[in-house]
């Protein structure tokens, strides 16, 4: 499987700057082997039409933040994954804990999305992970083995979908976790995800939070990391293709 690379770049950006930032991306990426490492872009909503002319013709995926359980209806404000895939997205991410956290958002709600997303013809990146609280209480294996179970839907499979490990207390703080850390997690969440549905083939699970150039290297060679979801590192051409450059 490829090396996925995602940028979320959150709620960051006018049209400029993220039409010029999708541009640098697309023009660093030609020296890359696009063979092993596949890029994807998420921007916000109302950027992604633009992030889209940039990127057409290359092979650089694009994504959503977030989507709605329905596919139409009376959802003032929400967005619908078909109106996404109409929009030339083929990933969306669903369940960060940005999401979680700041608007409620239960484990029983990523599934609907997720499954939402499938009828869409969308790939969701179901992310995971624990607080410092839960960190520090021992809580953590405990933490993903219940958004794991809650969040994925039976019909997952490794085509059709993306786990992301984010450690809350990592995200955007400037810590990461020791790489044996990363190794047992991922681990443990590949072993999780195959008992939880059944597989006998690996989950493609991505590592985020205060990825960078300067550390992706170590982390993108661990057995269980297929990628990384990469935050503010992503809206700077020079680190998101710096991390893309480190996968072996």
């Amino acid at each position: 499987m490829k090396t996925l690379i995602a940028g979320n770049w959150k709620m960051n950006g006018d049209k400029a700057f993220a039409m010029n930032l999708a541009k640098d991306v697309a023009q660093s990426a030609e020296g890359l082997d696009l063979s092993a490492v596949e890029l994807l872009l998420c921007p916000t909503f109302v950027h992604i039409s633009s992030v889209a002319e940039v990127v057409m013709g290359t092979e650089i995926a694009l994504g959503a933040q977030d989507c709605s359980t329905d596919q139409k209806g009376a959802f003032t404000g929400d967005v619908a994954p078909n109106m996404l895939s109409d929009l030339g997205c083929s990933y969306v991410i669903v369940g960060h804990s940005e999401r979680r956290m700041g608007h409620d958002e239960t484990s029983a709600l990523v599934f609907e999305k997720a499954e939402s997303a499938y009828q869409a013809g969308l790939k969701p990146i179901i992310c995971i992970g624990e607080t410092q609280a839960e960190k520090e209480a021992g809580q953590t294996k405990d933490v993903l083995a219940h958004q794991i179970k809650e969040s994925l839907p039976r019909n997952a499979f490794p085509r059709n979908t993306v786990i992301a490990y984010e450690p809350v207390w990592a995200i955007g703080s400037g810590k990461t976790p020791t790489v044996e850390e990363i190794s047992d997690i991922h681990d443990f969440i590949q072993q999780t995800v195959r008992e939880t549905l059944a597989l006998h083939t690996e989950m493609r699970i991505l590592y985020g939070g205060s990825v960078k150039p300067e550390n992706a290297k170590e982390i993108l060679a661990l057995t269980n990391v297929h990628g990384a979801l990469i935050g503010g590192a992503s809206l700077k051409a020079e680190s998101f293709i710096g991390i893309a450059q480190q996968v072996e």
